[in-house]
This record gives C-alpha cells, structure tokens and sequence, in this order.
C-alpha cells in the first residue's frame, strides 16, 4: 500500500469512528421555574450527568416554561420532542392514580423510606412500569421530606380549625384526606400562591418544604404555619426520558446517568434538609409556628389509611404500587423497630397490607 492510500484509508477508519461515536446532545427541561429551589435539584443532576457522559451525552438544560408550559412537560417527552423532562410524578395522577404514590404518600412514607424502596425493595422497577407505559424511561433522583404544612392568616392547630378553609392543596389522595377532616381543595400552580393568598382568595396554602416556601415569598402574605405536613409526608422528584432516546445510548452512557440519579438522590436528602432548618429559622421569626397536638395526628392517619386502600382498590396500578410500599413498611419494620430509637424514623401505622393485596389481585 502507497502512503497516500494508507494515509487515505486511515483518514476514512477516523471519519467511521468518529460518526460511531458522534456525542449525542439532549434537549431537557423541569416543571420548576428558576425562582423556585427545587430546580437545583434538576440542575444538579444534569452538571453529574454531562461531567460522567462527557464525549457521549451532552443534556442542554432549560429553566421551567422557557421551553413549554410546566403541565406540557409530560406530554413533550412522551412524544420525543424533547428527550427528557423533570417531574414530581404527582402532577400526572390525572392520566394515571399510580403517578400519586410514587410522587408523595400522606401521613405514610418518609424521605428515607422512599430512598429504602426505590433502591432495595422494587420501587425502581414500579417507576419504570407506570412510566413505561408512556413510552418512557424514569430515574428517581430527588427526595425531601415530610412537606411545610399549611400557611394561613388564621392558626390552624386541630381539625376544628380546618372546617370549611379553603386550602391550596396539591396531590390527589391529599384532596380526598382533606375533604374528609373538613376543608376544601384548591387546586392552582405553584405561581399562583403568592397572589391568591395576598388577595384572601384562599384562606391558606401548602407548597414545598420550608426553603421551597421561603423562596417564594409565602412569609410575606401569612401569619401562621400549622405543622407537620400530614398530607404529603415526603417527596419524590426524577426525570422522564423518552424511550427511543434512551435506548439509542449505550448501556455504558446509560449505567452513568443512572450513577448521576443515585448519587444526586442522596445528596438532594442532605441539601434539602439543611436548608429546610435554615429556612426553619428564618420563618420562626416572620410568622407563628403552631403544632397538631398528638389526637388530631392520629385522627388524620387513620383517615389517610381509609383514603389511601380506597383510592388503590380504583386503580390496579394504584393498588400495586401502595401494596409494594405498606410491604415494604412491614418488612423493614422488624429491624426499624428492633433498633429504636437509633433508627431511621417511624413505622407509619399504615394500611393493612390484606386489605391492598385484594385490591391488587
């Protein structure tokens, strides 16, 4: 072979290895404005995923309605066109009821509850089939726990306090629950707190955790913070990938992003939790902090188990997911009680599992 073909041919091997290789570039987007803390989960997640996929995967990402509304976000990855988007699953339970539990659980799950789950005892696998019934792949990677509570202009310390507010209140079992103790749901987004409760046009509302809170501004319009918030007793967040995107990467590209969810999932438990005491801090001097007395908490679960197996028994999927979950509670609580109170929180006084596996069956 002549210099000129070796050097021709090798020029035609690089081009070849280089179209193999090409870096594939993705579109993604959140739910969350920038105004809002919980974007930095997503954006923490994305700065992993593009420092382990560097050369293989570059995700382009953009703030929450900057590419389309937040309630479009679903439908834009399930159509590919975007190849990813942020969530907190909850805000699909209208497409299906599964999409509640694995988003927030009422007066049930902790953060590290959901982490033991989603890791060990099958929630991964039960993220994968809701969603993969809309041609999607998701990878949890954001927790938080238990929910501010509702801020109000009025105090708000027992279920007599509750009767006919009318409460923004997110979640679709959470609605049911709060029906049930006396109030009214009130369903709007995120960004339409701050003027409704200036206005007086509901008398209170809940959101996010204290630092989610304070970053919007809840302490400037009311006077009073009831805790703990019963009805979301932790969160979930994650990222919807579209199926075709997600297998045109190799299984290596696709190992590292699910190295980015697991590690930011950790990380977002610690951050969000010191910030939640900082933001703590702060509200303790701008508002009245007041506290459900011990009856009212117990009054509230036993009405959430009743919400919770009716709302399962309605849906098979529903059924599935919160049978996983209240086995999960039976099955952890053998060690979780042993070690008390050196443990990992509370064994929620949940639902009969007998009761879901009939709904599940």
């Amino acid at each position: 072979m002549t210099i000129k073909a070796f050097v021709l041919a090798a020029g035609a091997a690089t081009a070849l290895a280089g179209q193999a290789t090409a870096q594939e570039t993705w579109t993604m987007t959140t739910t969350w404005p920038s105004s809002l803390e919980l974007i930095e989960t997503d954006k923490h997640f994305v700065d992993l995923a593009n420092k382990l996929t560097q050369g293989e995967l570059s995700i382009e990402f953009f703030d929450g309605g900057s590419l389309v509304p937040a309630g479009e976000v679903f439908g834009a990855v399930e159509s590919g066109t975007i190849q990813a988007g942020a969530d907190w699953p909850g805000y699909w339970a209208g497409r299906d009821a599964a999409f509640s539990p694995l988003a927030t659980t009422p007066s049930l799950f902790n953060a590290v509850d959901y982490v033991n789950w989603i890791q060990q005892w099958g929630g991964a696998e039960l993220y994968n089939e809701i969603y993969g019934q809309y041609d999607m792949v998701y990878l949890p990677y954001g927790v938080t726990n238990n929910e501010s509570g509702f801020r109000t202009n009025e105090r708000i310390q027992n279920l007599e306090d509750l009767q006919g507010k009318r409460l923004r209140l997110s979640g679709l079992e959470q609605g049911m629950l709060l029906e049930r103790l006396g109030g009214n749901q009130v369903s709007m987004a995120g960004g339409e707190i701050y003027q409704s409760l200036e206005r007086g046009v509901i008398d209170g509302a809940e959101f996010s955790t204290p630092n989610v809170d304070w970053s919007g501004g809840f302490q400037q319009v009311t006077k009073y913070w009831a805790t703990p918030g019963w009805h979301q007793s932790a969160s979930v967040f994650g990222v919807m990938i579209n199926k075709s995107a997600w297998d045109a990467l190799s299984a290596e590209t696709q190992e590292k992003l699910q190295i980015a969810a697991d590690a930011t999932l950790l990380w977002s438990l610690a951050f969000t939790e010191k910030r939640a005491t900082e933001a703590y801090a702060k509200f303790d001097e701008a508002v009245e902090i007041n506290r459900y007395d011990d009856e009212t908490l117990a009054k509230v679960q036993e009405m959430a188990n009743e919400v919770i197996v009716e709302t399962a028994c309605a849906n098979p999927n529903s059924a599935k997911v919160y049978l996983s979950m209240v086995e999960y509670i039976d099955d952890y609580a053998q060690w979780r009680d042993a070690s008390a109170p050196f443990n990992l929180g509370r064994t929620p006084n949940g639902p009969d599992a007998a009761a879901l596996r009939d709904c599940a069956q």
